[in-house]
C-alpha cells in the first residue's frame, strides 16, 4: 500500500503542477475587456494592451482615460472622454443604466463621470481637451455641458474653439 500511495503521488504531483502552468498560461493574457464586471468598478489594465472602440488607439496610462461598464458587466475603455462621449452616442447608451468612469487628473482616481468636472483645454490624445477633475477648477464645465459641447463639435480639435480658448 505505501508503494502505491508513492507512485499515485508521483503521478498526482507532476499532473497537477501542469493543470496549473496551463490555466495559467491560457488566462495570464486575458485583457481587461474580457472580464465580466459585475461589480461595475473601473479595471486595471496592462499598457498597449486595449483598443479604444471609437478611434481604435492603444490605452497607455489612465491619464486621460474613461470605462464605461454596463448591467452585464461588459467594460469598453477609452483613451479619451471625448471618444467615450462620441461612442455612447452612436450606441445609445442610456447613462442611467451604466457606471460612467473617467480618471480624475488632481486626485488621480477613478470617479464617476457625472460627478466629475471638466476643462476645456487641456492636452487629451485625441485633442478634445476634457480633462476630468474631482474638485471645481475655475473655467471648468460638469458632465453635461461637457457632453454637449463634444457632440457639436465645440472642442479643441476645432481650430476656431482651440484659437478662442488658447487666445492664440
Amino acid at each position: 500500500m505505501n508503494k502505491t500511495f508513492s507512485t499515485a503521488v508521483l503521478i498526482a504531483v507532476p499532473l497537477i503542477i501542469l493543470m496549473a502552468l496551463g490555466w495559467y498560461l491560457m488566462h495570464r493574457n486575458q485583457l481587461a475587456t474580457d472580464i465580466v464586471n459585475l461589480e461595475q468598478k473601473p479595471l486595471s489594465y496592462q499598457d498597449n494592451t486595449i483598443q479604444c472602440p471609437q478611434c481604435h488607439m492603444y490605452l497607455v496610462g489612465q491619464k486621460y482615460t474613461a470605462q464605461i461598464v454596463n448591467h452585464e458587466g461588459k467594460t469598453e475603455f477609452f483613451d479619451d472622454i471625448g471618444c467615450a462621449i462620441l461612442w455612447s452616442e452612436a450606441h445609445k447608451i442610456d447613462f442611467s443604466k451604466v457606471v460612467f468612469w473617467v480618471f480624475s487628473l488632481d486626485s488621480e482616481r477613478w470617479i464617476k463621470a457625472q460627478e466629475a468636472y471638466f476643462s476645456l483645454s487641456d492636452e487629451t490624445p485625441m485633442h478634445y481637451g476634457f480633462g476630468a477633475y474631482e474638485d471645481e477648477k475655475e473655467g471648468s464645465i460638469k458632465f453635461e455641458q461637457m457632453r454637449l459641447r463634444m457632440l457639436r463639435g465645440e472642442n479643441m480639435s476645432d481650430p476656431k474653439v482651440r484659437k478662442k480658448l488658447l487666445g492664440k
